[in-house]
């Protein structure tokens, strides 16, 4: 029987948890313990993607109660706690035996409401409260374990997107057909296959390519780049109706995932010469690579998210191009950048709001983008660690359009 190593020690184990007690100290002081349900934040507690609950008690040793599987948990995970339970009344019970706690914090944002309901039920008399900042915080801030399988997707993805991807397309693919050609690529350079979302119903695959004036094409999904998508029913990646023509713009957005842990990278192709972009084009991207540049530099320990974003938009209205800066009409979305690791969708986000100064070891994707009625869309997007320096680039830094003829 095939058997996968442990993803993370014992020891790397115990310093989320010490960070994520830290945390619920100073968030929700109230609470005797936490109670993780999604499969990504057990992942992250435990090193397992069980069919699980994760406890961790402010005192005590934690515990992973498990519904499916018990025994791959124990191949995966080198947590001693692993328990199996067929509800949460099973739950109830242990925390009974070990001294019933009155307020404990959850996951409310990854419960659904008929678990929350029967969770409310099968706890009578502890109050639960909202824990959510509390994960999202303690898994901004990677470890070094982490850092190293960012950076390494990063290097992946950059070696995939700019240095193999443009020696295998060509105009006249269809956004599919470079869809198809991308996942080869990056399966080939190791990606898990996944592209994880934490949002709410979000969900992404790849990523998204789009052809021309497809950079705008009206689109559900909360970021600034348009896309056609393969049908209603899956608006992912690309069109098999769209062929990509000489002389134009194509925008790849995608994710790399490697050990789970994600980078996030736009790159702007042009199906011609570099003397034949408009100077609209030019000018426009040559300002995202600015913002990104400018942003990038102000990512260090202690910087503020909504500072960093106010910036880029006066720096996109200096420029001439407050009016599609993050996307065109409906595609707008009010943000910069965002927070990344285990999923591609993290805390936090560099918008209006977040006030909280930026973490030790967060991992951040910026991505200045700017929608040309009739043309497309042009900008840049990047995965970075924060340093004491300024933002280092995990994908590679901002870039100049590829041009695919001399």
């Amino acid at each position: 029987m095939t058997t996968h190593p442990h993803p993370f020690s014992l020891e790397e184990l115990h310093t989320r948890h010490a960070a994520c007690k830290k945390l619920l100290g100073s968030l929700v002081p109230q609470a005797q313990g936490f109670l993780a349900f999604s499969r990504v934040s057990i992942y992250y507690l435990s090193g397992t993607m069980a069919n699980a609950t994760f406890w961790l008690p402010l005192e005590g040793d934690p515990v992973l109660f498990v519904r499916k599987s018990v025994e791959r948990a124990h191949m995966e995970s080198p947590l001693p706690g692993i328990v199996p339970y067929r509800s949460f009344g099973d739950i109830y019970a242990y925390l009974q035996g070990t001294g019933l706690p009155t307020h404990i914090a959850c996951e409310k944002s990854m419960l659904p409401w008929s678990m929350a309901e029967n969770l409310i039920k099968r706890m009578p008399g502890i109050h639960l409260l909202a824990g959510d900042a509390v994960m999202h915080q303690a898994r901004a801030s990677k470890t070094a374990l982490e850092l190293g399988l960012m950076r390494h997707a990063g290097a992946m993805h950059h070696k995939g997107i700019c240095h193999i991807l443009p020696q295998r397309m060509r105009p006249g693919m269809t956004e599919r057909a470079i869809a198809v050609l991308i996942s080869d690529i990056f399966l080939n350079l190791g990606h898990d296959g996944t592209s994880r979302m934490a949002a709410f119903g979000e969900e992404a695959v790849l990523g998204h390519i789009s052809a021309g004036e497809n950079g705008n094409y009206p689109s559900h999904f909360n970021g600034p780049l348009g896309l056609c998508g393969i049908h209603p029913a899956a608006p992912f990646m690309g069109s098999e109706a769209t062929v990509w023509q000489p002389n134009t713009l194509l925008s790849i957005d995608t994710g790399f995932s490697c050990q789970g842990y994600q980078t996030d990278k736009t790159q702007i192709f042009f199906s011609g010469p570099e003397k034949k972009l408009p100077s609209q084009v030019k000018e426009a991207h040559a300002l995202c690579l600015a913002i990104e540049q400018e942003a990038a530099a102000m990512l260090r320990p202690g910087a503020i998210p909504a500072e960093i974003y106010a910036k880029a938009l006066r720096m996109a209205e200096e420029g001439g191009f407050a009016q599609g800066f993050m996307g065109l009409g409906g595609n707008h979305v009010p943000f910069l950048g965002h927070g990344i690791g285990l999923a591609v969708d993290e805390w936090p986000v560099l918008a209006t709001g977040f006030e909280v100064p930026l973490p030790h070891g967060l991992t951040m994707a910026i991505e200045p983008k700017i929608g040309i009625p009739g043309v497309g869309m042009v900008g840049s997007e990047n995965t970075y660690e924060l340093t004491e320096n300024g933002g280092g680039p995990l994908s590679g830094g901002p870039k100049a359009i590829i041009c695919l003829e001399e």
